[in-house]
């Protein structure tokens, strides 16, 4: 399997810098980021790390749930992965991601909802993405639509 790369050019302070994330192994984009904007309500067109760890792991967890479906006998005709991912103020100092909801909603041939909720959860605990993220709690809703 290849290994992806992003890169960020960051310039100034936390408080009054900025950088811009590049992701470079697909060439799609480059996307501005900046701590009063991640730390802001509006992120104001930039990115963060948060999202962008959302977007791997929403994606990730799709790409394992489709394949344990099928494992299970069954057949994703559509499937709605969102994942939230929470910033939050570390004890020991800091900030730590403090959380991550994933909802997941799916059309599913073959497969009851017992059996939609099993993958599901499974998928989560197999997700590559989840276990790069176990320090991490993360939560899970799952049904089928």
């Amino acid at each position: 399997m290849p290994t992806r790369t992003a890169r960020t050019d960051w310039t100034g302070t936390l408080e009054k810098g900025s950088g811009k994330v590049e992701l470079s192994s697909s060439k799609l984009d480059t996307f501005e980021v900046s701590f009063p904007k991640r730390a802001a309500d509006d992120a104001g067109g930039a990115t963060s790390p948060e999202e962008l760890i959302a977007a791997a792991h929403s994606s990730c967890y799709a790409m394992q749930l489709s394949a344990l479906i099928a494992e299970a006998g069954g057949t994703p005709q559509a499937l709605d992965v969102q994942a939230d991912v929470s910033l939050g103020p570390d004890p020991a100092g800091g900030f730590r991601l403090s959380g991550i909801k994933l909802t997941v909603r799916g059309e599913v041939e073959g497969l009851d909802e017992d059996g939609f909720a099993k993958a599901a959860a499974d998928a989560k605990a197999s997700c590559p993405v989840s276990k790069a993220l176990t320090g991490v709690e993360i939560t899970l809703d799952a049904a089928l639509d």
